[in-house]
């Protein structure tokens, strides 16, 4: 029988799991920060909910133009108002269930799990808990983090990483979020939906670069036209506290200044303390774990997947990698991941929804 060590929880570790399970291999998964992974506790559960939350506030804004009537009155914006400490509570509690549901499928499913942190100790060795595993195929599925910025560091309270934006006990009055990306632009749609006031600050000269430029042209309009303030080519060289909220320094010299601000700079990957270098793992300059189409390392029988490969950063890619990785190392037939054929969604309003590569890839 196979024996195969998965450290991590997300998508990419514990689709993996079931797969090898199913194969016959004899499973343990290793984490330490909850079942799911940030995919499921802290990013896109919990943003999908509040999106939802976002979505039914807009319609229910513009319901008037359907006959809708409250009082004899048509509903219009601003009477819908949020206590954003039961939207956050409906959120956890939904990013809770998700995962203990995917507890309860891994443990059905015959994989030990352990909490702690693992480490490689050799090329088919991990150490946990004080107790070292050997296994014949090793899976990195560590995830990543969000990108702390040197003199904007999060305090959990005004200045907040996607991470701690959930703990919010009231909605932010004027929220500025730095960074726009696909965190920084969903969040920023959401949160003008629920009804802050809204700062998006892009350091390219459009909103989503990594997106197709029309689509995103698009939405950066619908932005504006809902009253949401979008900066083009600005960069935030500092963001720090005030008495009763932040300020945001431009490099241009220009200062913000609101109650709240979401850093949403980027992420890197959990690729340090495990040991990689030790054994031979070898990772890009911005430590993201090499791997070729079918989710090997450069080291044989440790395979990754997952946000700490950086390829095409996502659940649902995370998952196919994890999925690949155990077929493949089980000698189950495999097809090699084809990025040409992984489709992606943006829920901001409206959604922008990709298959494959961009007319830039081509």
């Amino acid at each position: 029988m196979t024996s195969v060590v998965i450290i991590g929880g997300g998508p990419g570790g514990y689709e993996a799991a079931l797969v090898a399970a199913q194969l016959g291999a004899q499973v343990t998964l290793i984490d330490a920060s909850g079942i799911g992974g940030s995919a499921v506790l802290t990013d896109c559960v919990p943003s999908k909910a509040l999106i939802a939350t976002a979505e039914v506030v807009t319609m229910a804004s513009e319901s008037g133009d359907l006959g809708v009537r409250i009082n004899g009155q048509a509903p219009v914006p601003g009477v819908v108002h949020i206590d954003m400490a039961l939207v956050n509570g409906r959120v956890k509690k939904l990013a809770a269930a998700q995962s203990q549901d995917i507890e309860q499928s891994l443990r059905t499913a015959g994989v030990t799990l352990i909490d702690g942190r693992a480490r490689l100790v050799a090329r088919n060795r991990v150490s946990v808990n004080g107790d070292e595993i050997d296994a014949d195929v090793i899976l990195l599925a560590t995830g990543a983090r969000p990108r702390i910025v040197s003199g904007a560091e999060p305090d959990g309270e005004r200045i907040l990483t996607w991470e701690q934006i959930y703990d919010l006990p009231e909605l932010p009055s004027k929220l500025i979020v730095v960074g726009s990306g696909v965190t920084g632009a969903e969040l920023a749609s959401a949160y003008n939906a629920l009804g802050s006031e809204v700062v998006l600050v892009s350091s390219r000269d459009r909103v989503l670069p990594g997106e197709d430029a029309d689509a995103a042209s698009v939405l950066e309009d619908v932005f504006r036209r809902r009253g949401m303030q979008v900066l083009s080519n600005a960069r935030a060289d500092s963001v720090t506290r005030t008495d009763d909220g932040v300020r945001v320094v431009l490099q241009s010299g220009e200062v913000l200044e609101g109650s709240h601000a979401l850093m949403a700079v980027g992420s890197v990957p959990n690729s340090g303390d495990l040991g990689l270098e030790e054994v031979g793992v070898r990772c890009d300059p911005a430590g993201f774990i090499a791997t070729d189409r079918v989710s090997r390392t450069s080291v044989q029988g440790i395979y990754a997947a997952g946000d700490c490969t950086g390829v095409l950063m996502g659940a649902s890619t995370a998952a196919m990698q994890g999925r690949i990785a155990m077929r493949h190392a089980i000698g189950d037939a495999v097809v090699p991941l084809d990025l040409k054929g992984v489709c992606a969604n943006v829920f901001t309003d409206p959604e922008i929804a990709t298959v494959g590569w961009s007319q830039s890839d081509v």
